[in-house]
C-alpha cells in the first residue's frame, strides 16, 4: 500500500506548489514538502507527520465524523468532543421537554453521571486509507459505454467489498469513495463509536444567536458550539451504551489556546466537507440558477411559513419542530444565497470561458477529438432534457413525498403494507413490526397533527399549481380536478381516517395489522412513487450521459493543465485546508473586520425575539466585563473571527488550528458574498466564520460555571 501512496502523491501533487494557499480541500494523507513549504510561509510549525500519520499519534486522531454530516474534535484525554451547536441540535432537541427545555435554557453536566446518552448517534475515526482504483477499474476499457462501465465497476465493487468484509477482523466501517468524477477510487476504514453522550450546550440564544436572519452573514456573534463525550467498553473497544462503559482514551487530543488570533495568523482546518462541484459544466450551473434551486426555495418557503405559524403559537410545538425547522431553513437560505452569488460572481461566464479553452485544446489534436470531442455537446444534450423535468422531480420530493409527514411515514410503511395483503409474507411482516414500532414511537414524539395538516394542504396545493398535469401523480390529478386544485377536503378526510396521523391508530395497527389498501396517505404515496418512477426513467439516460461527460471533462482538464493542481471535490472524506485570519471588502467602500465581539451581541439584542434575545446572565457578565482570562489584549470578549479557509457543509464543527497544533476556534459557516463557493472558489471574497475558542471557554466557565469541564481541558496561552 505504501508503494501505491507514493504513486498517488507523485501524480496528484506534482504541482501542488502552484496552488493558492486558501483554495483547496486537500486529502491530508497526500501532504508533500511543497504543501508544507507553503504552510510554513503562512506560519505553520508542524511536520506532515504531526498533522497526519498512521504510524504515530497525530492531529488526525483527534478529528472525527460526527453523526451523519458534521465534524467534531477530541479536546481531552477523556474523550470530550467539541462540535457546533447546530450539529448537536437534534440531540439537544430530543432531550428537551417543556419541563426541561434545553433548547431555551441550555444543559450542563457537572459530573459524568449527568451526561445524557443519544441512541443512534455515532462518531467515526479514520484508521486506514487505500487506493483501490486498479481493483475497481479492472476490466474497464475506453470502448465501453457508460452503462457498461458503471456495471463493471459495480460488479468489481461488490466483489471487493465482500472480500474486504470477510477480512475485516476489527469490524471497521469500510467506505469506498469515487474521486475526480470516477477517475480514481479510495477506500477509507473507520472505527465507529456508538456511545456518545451530551455533556453541555449553551441556550439557543447563545448557540443559535441571530437565527435564520444572520445565517451565512457577517458580522456574526454566535456561540455555535456543543459538547459531547465518547464512551467505549472497558477494554477500549466501541460499544453500545452501557453503564459500565468508560470515557474514550484517545491517541491524540487538541490543546485549547487562549492566545487569540490576529490579522494574518495561520489557520488550518481538518474536517469532513460534504460536497462541492468545482469542476462542473456551465450547463449544470445554469440549471441550478434557473430551475433546481428556485424549486427548492419555492417549496421550503411555503413549508417554513406553516412551521412559523404553529411554532410561534405553541412552545411545545416549537420544541418538537426546532430541529426540523432548522434543517429546512438552512438549505432554503443556502439556495437563495447561492442563486444570487452565482449570478453576482459571474460563475457561468467564467466556466464558459474555461469550456471554450477546453474546446480549443481538444480540436487541436486528433486523438483528443476522439477522446473528448463530444463532451461539451453531451452536457448540452443531457441538460436539454434535465431542464424540462428538474422542477417536477424536486416537487415530488419537497412538496410530495417529504412535504407531508404523514405521507412520508406512509411511504416508509409501504413494504409492510404490501406484506399484510400477501399470506406468504406474514413471517417477514412479523419480523418488521418491532422496527416499525420503534420508528413510529420516534416519529410521534416530535409530531404535531395540526401543523402537519396545514403543511400537507399547503404543499399539495402548491404541487398541483406549479407542476403540469402530465408530470403529476395520477391520484393528484383526479383529486385536483374534482376539488378545483384545493386539497383541503382530501387532507382533512385523510387525517380523520389514516393510521399515519394518529399514534393510537398506528399502535393498534402494529399490534394487529390489517389491510391498508384504502388508507388515503398510502394511496397518495404510492401514486407519487409511481409518478416519480416514470419521471426517473425519462431522465435516467441524461444522468448517464452527464456522468460520462463529467468524467471525461475532469480527465481532460487535468491533461490540458498538467502544471495546475487539482484537488478532488469534497465527498465527506477527511480534508485539510490552510489559510490565514483575514478581513475582507464585501463591496465597494465597505470593510469587514476579521473579528466580532460581545458588544455586537448587545447591539443586536431584541428582547423577546427568538433570534436576537440575550440571556440576562450574559448581559450581566458583559456589564461587569467579567471575562476572566478569555478577554483579548484590549479587554474585549471576541466571539467570532474570519479565516480564508476553504470549507463547505460537513465542515461544521471542524477545529480551526493554529501553527502550533492548538485549537483556536470551531468553523461553523461561510459568508454570504461567497455562497457560490461550492461551485467556484472566490479568492477575494470567500471566508470561513469561526467561533473563537476563548468565547467557548468563557461560556463554559463564566456563564455555565462548569469548571469541571475547564479543568479537564489542556488550556495553553
Amino acid at each position: 500500500m505504501k508503494r501505491i501512496f507514493l504513486l498517488i502523491m507523485a501524480f496528484v501533487f506534482a504541482s501542488v506548489f502552484m496552488a493558492k494557499a486558501d483554495e483547496g480541500m486537500w486529502p491530508p494523507h497526500l501532504l508533500t514538502p511543497q504543501n508544507l513549504k507553503e504552510m510554513q510561509a503562512l506560519g505553520c510549525k508542524l511536520t506532515p507527520e504531526q498533522i497526519f500519520s498512521f504510524n504515530q499519534s497525530s492531529i488526525k486522531d483527534a478529528i472525527v465524523q460526527f453523526g451523519g454530516g458534521c465534524t467534531a474534535e477530541v479536546v481531552s484525554a477523556e474523550g470530550l468532543l467539541f462540535t457546533n451547536h447546530h450539529c448537536g441540535y437534534g440531540q439537544i432537541q430530543s432531550h428537551s421537554t417543556p419541563e426541561h427545555d434545553y433548547l431555551t435554557d441550555g444543559f450542563w453536566a457537572y459530573s459524568k453521571e449527568e451526561e445524557l446518552p443519544n441512541p443512534g448517534l455515532t462518531v467515526s475515526l479514520l484508521v486506514q486509507i487505500e487506493d483501490v482504483t486498479e481493483i475497481l477499474l479492472n476490466g474497464v476499457t475506453d470502448e465501453m459505454t457508460q452503462e457498461e462501465r458503471e456495471e463493471k465497476i459495480e460488479d468489481n465493487y461488490e466483489k471487493y467489498v465482500e472480500q474486504a468484509e470477510e477480512n475485516n477482523e476489527n469490524d471497521h466501517l469500510i467506505d469506498v469513495k469515487a474521486f475526480y468524477h470516477g477517475n480514481q477510487f479510495m477506500r477509507f476504514d473507520y472505527i465507529v463509536y456508538k456511545d456518545v453522550r451530551l455533556v453541555g450546550t449553551p441556550p439557543s440564544s447563545i448557540g443559535k444567536f441571530g437565527g435564520d436572519t444572520d445565517n451565512w452573514e457577517w458580522p456574526r456573534q454566535t456561540g455555535d458550539f456543543s459538547i459531547f463525550r465518547v464512551y467505549t467498553a472497558p477494554d477500549g473497544s466501541p460499544a453500545e451504551y452501557a453503564e459500565d462503559n468508560i470515557p474514550l482514551k484517545p491517541k491524540h487530543f487538541l490543546p485549547v489556546s487562549i492566545k487569540g488570533v490576529e490579522d494574518g495568523d495561520f489557520a488550518m482546518i481538518l474536517g469532513y466537507p460534504g460536497s462541492t462541484d468545482r469542476y462542473s459544466a456551465s450547463e449544470n450551473i445554469k440549471n441550478l440558477i434557473t430551475v433546481y434551486e428556485p424549486s427548492i426555495v419555492e417549496c421550503r418557503s411555503v413549508k417554513l411559513k406553516q412551521y412559523q405559524k404553529h411554532m410561534e403559537a405553541d412552545n411545545e410545538v416549537n420544541i418538537k419542530y426546532a430541529s426540523k425547522q432548522a434543517g429546512v431553513s438552512n438549505y432554503w437560505k443556502y439556495c437563495i444565497g447561492q442563486i444570487q452569488q452565482l449570478k453576482q460572481n459571474k460563475v457561468v461566464e467564467r466556466r464558459q470561458a474555461l469550456e471554450k479553452e477546453f474546446d480549443t485544446w481538444v480540436k487541436a489534436d486528433k486523438s483528443r477529438k476522439e477522446m473528448y470531442g463530444t463532451v461539451l455537446d453531451d452536457f448540452k444534450t443531457a441538460y436539454d432534457t434535465l431542464n424540462r423535468y428538474t422542477k417536477a422531480m424536486i416537487y415530488h420530493g419537497e412538496a410530495g413525498l417529504r412535504g407531508s409527514e404523514a405521507l412520508s411515514l406512509a411511504v416508509a410503511f409501504s413494504i409492510a403494507a404490501e406484506r399484510v395483503d400477501d399470506p406468504a409474507q406474514q413471517d417477514k411482516l412479523q419480523e418488521m413490526l418491532p422496527k416499525l414500532q420503534a420508528r413510529a414511537d420516534n416519529y410521534f414524539k416530535n409530531y404535531d397533527v395540526d401543523l402537519d395538516k396545514d403543511v400537507s394542504i399547503a404543499m399539495l396545493n402548491l404541487f398541483y399549481k406549479e407542476i403540469p398535469a402530465e408530470m403529476r401523480p395520477e391520484m393528484m390529478n383526479e383529486i385536483g380536478k374534482r376539488d378545483k386544485g384545493d386539497f383541503t377536503k382530501f387532507v382533512n378526510n385523510a387525517f380523520k381516517s389514516s393510521i399515519f396521523a394518529s399514534q393510537e391508530k398506528m399502535n393498534k395497527w402494529i399490534e394487529k395489522p390489517t389491510s391498508l389498501k384504502k388508507d388515503p396517505f398510502l394511496q397518495m404515496g404510492r401514486s407519487m412513487m409511481e409518478s416519480r418512477r416514470i419521471l426517473s426513467e425519462k431522465v435516467e439516460p441524461s444522468y448517464t450521459l452527464m456522468a460520462k461527460a463529467n468524467r471525461l471533462f475532469m480527465k481532460g482538464l487535468m491533461e490540458m493543465n498538467r502544471d495546475a493542481s487539482f484537488y478532488p471535490d469534497a465527498n465527506f472524506t477527511m480534508r485539510l485546508t490552510y489559510g490565514s485570519v483575514e478581513p475582507y471588502y464585501p463591496k465597494d467602500a465597505v470593510f469587514y473586520s476579521y473579528e466580532s465581539t460581545l458588544k455586537g451581541v448587545m447591539e443586536k439584542e431584541i428582547p423577546g425575539d427568538y433570534e436576537f434575545d440575550v440571556p440576562e446572565k450574559l448581559k450581566e457578565l458583559y456589564e461587569k466585563t467579567d471575562y476572566g482570562s478569555y478577554a483579548d489584549k484590549n479587554g474585549r470578549m471576541i466571539v467570532n473571527f474570519l479565516t480564508t479557509n476553504d470549507i463547505t457543509g460537513g465542515n461544521s464543527g471542524s477545529p480551526v488550528i493554529n501553527g502550533d497544533g492548538h485549537l483556536i476556534g470551531l468553523a461553523f459557516d461561510g459568508n454570504w458574498e461567497a455562497m457560490s463557493g461550492d461551485i467556484a472558489f472566490e479568492k477575494e471574497l470567500q471566508r470561513t466564520i469561526c467561533v473563537d475558542a476563548r468565547y467557548v471557554l468563557f461560556i463554559i466557565d463564566k456563564y455555565a460555571n462548569a469548571q469541571n469541564l475547564i479543568e479537564e481541558l489542556k488550556i495553553v496561552k
